[in-house]
């Protein structure tokens, strides 16, 4: 059982670290939708993957990348609004990802594993991967936090102060599509855009500053990954989905504090 429980519990762990902090400006940028809009996407990279006779973890990096890239022109057209944008790509490209998958004979997808995930087949060797990725994440976050927390309070003022508004917001939802591309072949698509969402939306009813929302944020996740596994071991259920209830339980908790 710790063989097992181990490695997924560093993977979610190691996970969090990242997903804590970039939560945190997903959610002050409003870019929840973005994060679900990846999610649903991911079917269809998948299946052009599978279409194409290509490691399905690559074509739905290329496919992030380039809606990545899409939303960033969609932004400065002010006749389609971000969210109706986003509500349109993700349930057509959900859509024409089904299709596909029905289409290619003597295929057969596991649509459940891509969304959910399974964290517990996590080995010792996808470590490395969670690793390195988060050590990008957090080295841009890092040297970029000033300009991302900036352009969060006040656009005009970060214009005056000279950063490029557009770049800093491009590398903001770059890093979030990385982190989410990567963290779909072990934590599934709508686990991770979990992972990113609640913890940041909890921590924000207990934190007084940004570094403290984003240290908060952390603190959350790690503890919804520590309460999921542990129910998910001692009670047989989906592990994922369990993590992800752990961080509701939390967040409610966060509602009832504020009421207070």
């Amino acid at each position: 059982m710790i063989d097992i429980l181990l490695p997924a519990w560093l993977g979610g762990i190691i996970l969090v670290l990242a997903a804590g902090p970039l939560g945190c400006f997903v959610v002050w940028h409003k870019l929840s939708c973005f994060g679900d809009t990846l999610a649903h996407s991911s079917i269809l990279g998948i299946a052009l993957g599978i279409l194409f006779n290509i490691n399905p973890h690559y074509t739905l990096i290329i496919l992030i990348i380039c809606i990545t890239l899409s939303l960033t022109i969609i932004e400065n057209r002010p006749q389609l609004s971000m969210d109706t944008f986003l509500g349109i790509l993700a349930h057509s490209a959900l859509s024409l990802g089904l299709v596909i998958v029905g289409l290619i004979s003597n295929v057969r997808l596991d649509l459940i594993s891509y969304l959910f995930g399974d964290l517990l087949s996590i080995n010792f060797n996808d470590l490395w991967i969670i690793i390195i990725t988060t050590i990008i994440v957090l080295i841009v976050l890092i040297w970029k936090w000033s300009a991302f927390l900036l352009i969060s309070i006040n656009k005009e003022i970060a214009i005056i102060d000279g950063i490029n508004v557009k770049h800093t917001r491009l590398i903001l939802m770059f890093l979030t599509a990385v982190l989410i591309s990567i963290s779909i072949k072990f934590v599934g698509a709508l686990i991770i855009t979990s992972l990113l969402i609640i913890p940041a939306s909890t921590a924000r009813y207990f934190s007084k500053s940004p570094e403290q929302m984003a240290i908060l944020a952390t603190i959350v996740g790690i503890i919804s990954v520590t309460g999921g596994l542990i129910i998910s071991a001692y009670y047989d259920t989906p592990a994922a989905p369990s993590v992800v209830l752990c961080s509701t339980f939390m967040f409610i908790i966060g509602i009832i504090y504020n009421r207070n």
